[in-house]
């Protein structure tokens, strides 16, 4: 995974506090693309999460304290990450005191995370386990996705994965 750099978040940072809280999560997007090798910068984590209310709670209780806040929202206006707003809204893209995070419980593709769940893998990093999608599942979920920066990407994840098949 690329080291933080100038205004790259410290991903593990945001996957230590997840997983520190016990919270059911795949990696997706541009941190999976870069644990499989993609050079692509991406200054943001995407995680698909389990919709389970226990699941929902360990989430609320992992970001209390980091200031989560709707990205691109406007300045004052409230929002409280809790139980509640969990269960309520089901895709977020925040802004913590940890870096940007999407809380997607659904994704195109592909729309749970026990949808998912079988098309990921265990990553051991830096002293973390968590799990991710795999590279196969991944070039479907950005397909699926089909904005530019997705479609721009895709050339280089089959690239990889050809590369690993051989």
């Amino acid at each position: 995974m690329n080291a933080p750099t100038g205004d790259v978040p410290d991903f593990l940072r945001i996957i230590r506090t997840l997983t520190d809280h016990g919270v059911e999560f795949i990696v997706v997007g541009g941190v999976a693309a870069n644990l499989f090798g993609s050079a692509r910068l991406t200054y943001d984590l995407d995680i698909v999460y389990s919709r389970k209310e226990a699941n929902l709670r360990q989430i609320a209780k992992a970001l209390e304290n980091a200031n989560p806040y709707l990205r691109g929202a406007p300045l004052g206006l409230p929002f409280k990450l809790d139980l509640r707003t969990l269960k309520n809204g089901l895709n977020f893209t925040l802004t913590t005191d940890l870096g940007p995070i999407d809380l997607l419980g659904e994704v195109p593709g592909a729309r749970s995370y026990e949808e998912l769940l079988n098309d990921s893998i265990e990553i051991n990093e830096q002293d973390l386990t968590f799990r991710c999608v795999t590279l196969p599942r991944l070039i479907q979920l950005k397909n699926a996705a089909g904005r530019p920066k997705d479609l721009e990407s895709l050339a280089e994840l089959r690239a990889i994965l050809e590369d690993l098949d051989k």
